[in-house]
């Protein structure tokens, strides 16, 4: 039960109190699954710090080398197993613009210190479109990441126990549904439960790739054994540019996760936006160093991109030697770290959407944080929409890979733009004044060229890979992407007309007092004469003294009894009866309300005052009509109708 206290009023004469209400929740069902409801003031213990940070924000990144070498290779192979040689260079390439994108983001991270990334900087220095633009790239790409991380990660369990393959999809599918549970339960319960396995998966890693080095340097690591079955087409293609750019955008999806900490800052702990740059650092450091190493030992045992065995599988079992203790273990901490990328997009995509719909262009309900302190109607979109994905591509990676990275690496270069028009901003500041934008304050600093040119830079970069993705991409599922961005867009637009709209309708700024009401007619539409019946009409006749009550008739006999107890129950209120051949319930209803309110006065209001029953037990709501409800439906866009219903509760 909830008790209220009155605190104070606002003043001595004021005639509004605050009360404090104290509530507690019952156990049930829901707070057995999330946990017990959090209340506002918890909101500072739910920050997360460094250490827990990497394991929630990371995840996504540092999972990516699981598939980024392997999708890669397998562009690579169309020229042969001799092309495989160069996804080492590729991946120096990729760690460059790592370099480019870790000095960037580390730049947006100090700027925006209440977190949005790429929307929130668009916003405040492109303006409007390329905001919605940047939200909707990256929302798409939040979906995709669960997509791919989870389908990648039962790849990974599929190469160790093949007998599981026919059932990766439904799988795929609880997997997603288990990560919603752990994710609604709060940030800082979902952090602790990733941290544990996302540092026992660097560490087996970089076991697996210090062991493949060693054993490289002392001649003994070999070729891996009986590699997987791979169809190298007949006709081989050339080395081309074209080829060389495909495989490089592939392995790009490694950096699909660097954005994540500059959309989460708001999860740290004070000091956010250090802790944040240094969570940042440590990702690209971890990333970068795995890519290349993970690249290079898979070169040189030869592996094979296939789909039947991935090239982590085969890296570890030719690294120890088959398939013992250790190999299971990377396999089982590779799968689970594939698995928790996904809680990347669930702790970004919640947030963003959440920003997005503060500023009206996404339902409002998005913006709502849940009994946890999280935003758990996005959480629950996210699951959704992400099991979908992976039901009609089947839980397929490569199927999957061409319609991701195109939306971040557009948010990419959104940001990066946004950031050096942003230098260029306070570059033309005098010192000591300060301008106050939505999201930072800008004030003059001495060094804003550097920084404006190190984001400049970012941006042209990764415009390039974009435009590389699009364009190798796009026969491939790319277009999709290509599609559905600008689709988002026009949705969020309409949404943010509603919006506005609505907003000028219920201004006070020209409010004027409704004229009076003059005249008050309820209708009482009964279905018999009962006790639920003659409680709407009592409250019916406190309304006003013209009432009506009104009854279709289905069944002569019926209509004569009803007929007979009203003239003794009725109290003198007129009762009109309907007369329906077609058996029809709220037809005639409807047309009879329409023929009052024809004739209605402009000071007049017509009430329609509805008995409901309220049964002792909520199931026992399907054994009746529910004609209160129907009702509302109908006459919801109606001026003048008010549509009430009395309940009477049923021991």
């Amino acid at each position: 039960m909830a008790s209220v206290t009155v605190v104070k009023s606002d003043s001595e004469h004021s005639n509004i109190q605050r009360r404090q209400v104290e509530y507690a929740p019952r156990p049930s069902l829901r707070t057995w699954l999330i946990g017990r409801p959090l209340a506002t003031a918890d909101a500072p213990h739910q920050t997360i710090g460094k250490a827990v940070g990497l394991a929630v924000f990371a995840a996504d990144a540092l999972s990516s080398v699981a598939y980024g070498p392997q999708e890669m290779m397998l562009i690579l192979a169309a020229a042969g197993a001799m092309a495989l040689g160069n996804a080492f260079p590729l991946s120096l390439a990729i760690l460059v613009l790592l370099v480019i994108l870790t000095l960037s983001y580390e730049q947006t991270i100090h700027a925006y210190p209440s977190g949005g990334g790429a929307y929130i900087v668009a916003r405040d220095n492109l303006g409007e479109l390329p905001a919605q633009t940047a939200g909707a790239a990256l929302l798409t790409d939040y979906i995709l990441t669960v997509s791919v991380s989870i389908s990648s990660g039962v790849a990974q369990l599929v190469s160790a126990f093949p007998e599981l393959y026919p059932w990766r999809v439904g799988i795929a599918v609880a997997l997603v549904g288990a990560i919603m549970l752990i994710n609604l339960r709060g940030v800082k319960e979902s952090g602790i439960t990733f941290a544990i396995p996302t540092y026992g998966f660097l560490v087996l890693m970089f076991l697996t790739v210090g062991v493949g080095l060693l054993r490289f340097v002392m001649g003994g690591l070999g070729q891996v054994a009986q590699p997987p079955h791979y169809e190298f087409p007949e006709v081989l293609h050339p080395i081309t540019l074209l080829l060389v750019l495909r495989a490089f955008s592939n392995g790009t999806t490694a950096l699909t996760g660097v954005e994540a900490i500059s959309n989460g800052i708001t999860a740290f702990r004070e000091p956010r936006s250090r802790n944040a740059g240094l969570t940042l650092v440590a990702m690209a450091a971890i990333l970068g160093s795995l890519l290349v190493s993970i690249t290079f030992l898979a070169v040189r045992i030869g592996a094979v991109p296939a789909e039947a065995e991935t090239v982590i599988s085969q890296l570890a079992r030719t690294v120890f030697s088959g398939r013992g203790l250790l190999y299971l273990a990377v396999m089982g901490a590779t799968t689970l770290i594939l698995v928790m990328a996904a809680n990347t997009a669930f702790a970004d995509f919640p947030r963003l959407s959440a920003l997005i719909a503060a500023d009206g262009f996404l339902p409002r309900q998005l913006a709502y944080r849940g009994s946890r302190l999280v935003y758990s109607r996005g959480i629950g979109l996210l699951a959704l929409l992400a099991s979908l994905l992976i039901i009609i591509f089947r839980a397929s990676v490569t199927a999957l890979i061409p319609l991701y990275a195109i939306g971040v690496f557009l948010s990419f270069t959104l940001s990066q733009a946004g950031m050096a028009r942003r230098w260029h901003k306070i570059g033309r500041l005098k010192p000591g004044v300060e301008i106050q934008e939505l999201g930072s304050t800008l004030r003059f600093e001495p060094g804003w060229k550097w920084k404006m040119a190190v984001n400049g830079f970012g941006a042209v970069c990764t415009a390039v890979v974009m435009m590389i993705f699009a364009i190798t991409k796009f026969s491939a599922g790319a277009w999709i992407i290509l599609l559905v961005v600008p689709l988002l867009v026009l949705m969020f637009t309409g949404i943010h007309r509603h919006y506005q709209h609505l907003a000028r309708s219920l201004s006070l700024d020209h409010y004027g007092p409704p004229p009076p009401v003059r005249r008050h007619r309820v209708i009482v539409p009964i279905s018999g004469v009962h006790g639920g019946s003659l409680t709407a009409l009592d409250y019916a006749r406190s309304l006003s003294a013209d009432v009506t009550a009104v009854h279709v008739s289905i069944d002569p006999a019926e209509t004569e009894r009803v007929q007979a107890k009203w003239e003794r129950w009725g109290d003198g209120v007129r009762l009109v009866i309907l007369e329906s051949p077609y058996r029809l319930l709220l037809e005639p209803l409807l047309g009879y309300i329409e023929y009052v309110a024809a004739a209605r006065q402009p000071a007049e209001v017509i009430t329609i005052v509805v008995p409901q029953f309220v049964p002792a037990h909520w199931w026992t709501n399907l054994l009746h009509t529910q004609t209160a409800v129907l009702l509302r439906l109908a006459l919801l866009f109606r001026r003048g109708i008010v549509v009430t219903d009395v309940p009477y509760q049923i021991a």
